[in-house]
C-alpha cells in the first residue's frame, strides 16, 4: 500500500534513509541524520505542498519517496527532483516502481512539467527503474561527489510530465 507519510512513520523512514547513507551511494550524505532532521524535512515538504509517500507492507514501512524543488529559482517552478528509497530487505519486490509511479501521478496532477532524478552512475538498478518508468538520460556530471573514498559521477534523468 502506498500512502502519505505521517510523523509516526519517521522512525522507519529514518532507518531506511540512514542505511542508505551508511551503505550505498543512493544518497551522498556522509553521516547519518537524526530523527529531528527527518521531522524538519517532513514538515518542510508538507508545508510546501510536496508529497512524502510511504510503501507499507504488512504493517511495516518498507520504503518512502518524495519530491521537492529542483532549484529554488522562480524559473524552475515547474520542475521537481525526486528521491525513492526502499529498505534493503524489501528490494526487488516492485516497491521502488510503485513509489515512483505514485510520485509521477502526484506531480502530473499538480500540473508540474518535469521530474528529475539525480542518480549515482554506479546505481544500474535505479537507472534501469527510471528508464522503465519513461525517464531519459539528460546528462552526466563527472566526479562531482565523493563517498567511500572514491569520486562519483551523477546521472541526471528526466521525464516530461505535462508537455
Amino acid at each position: 500500500m502506498i500512502r502519505d507519510a505521517a510523523e509516526a512513520d519517521l522512525p522507519a523512514i529514518l532507518a531506511i534513509f540512514n542505511h542508505a547513507v551508511e551503505h550505498t551511494t543512493a544518497v551522498w550524505f556522509l553521516q547519518p541524520v537524526s530523527l529531528d532532521n527527518r521531522l524538519a524535512w517532513l514538515r518542510e515538504r508538507q508545508a510546501q505542498g510536496f508529497p512524502v509517500l510511504v510503501a507499507e507492507q504488512m504493517g511495516v514501512i518498507a520504503g518512502f519517496a518524495s519530491y521537492g524543488d529542483f532549484r529554488a529559482y522562480d524559473g524552475y517552478a515547474g520542475t521537481v527532483e525526486h528521491s525513492v528509497y526502499v529498505a534493503e530487505t524489501a528490494r526487488g519486490l516492485g516497491l521502488g516502481r510503485a513509489l515512483l509511479d505514485a510520485l509521477i501521478v502526484r506531480a502530473t496532477v499538480a500540473g508540474l512539467h518535469v521530474m528529475i532524478g539525480g542518480i549515482a552512475a554506479d546505481n544500474a538498478v535505479s537507472i534501469a527503474l527510471h528508464a522503465k518508468a519513461g525517464f531519459v538520460e539528460a546528462g552526466v556530471l563527472r566526479q562531482v561527489g565523493r563517498k567511500f573514498d572514491r569520486w562519483l559521477d551523477l546521472v541526471f534523468m528526466q521525464k516530461i510530465l505535462n508537455p
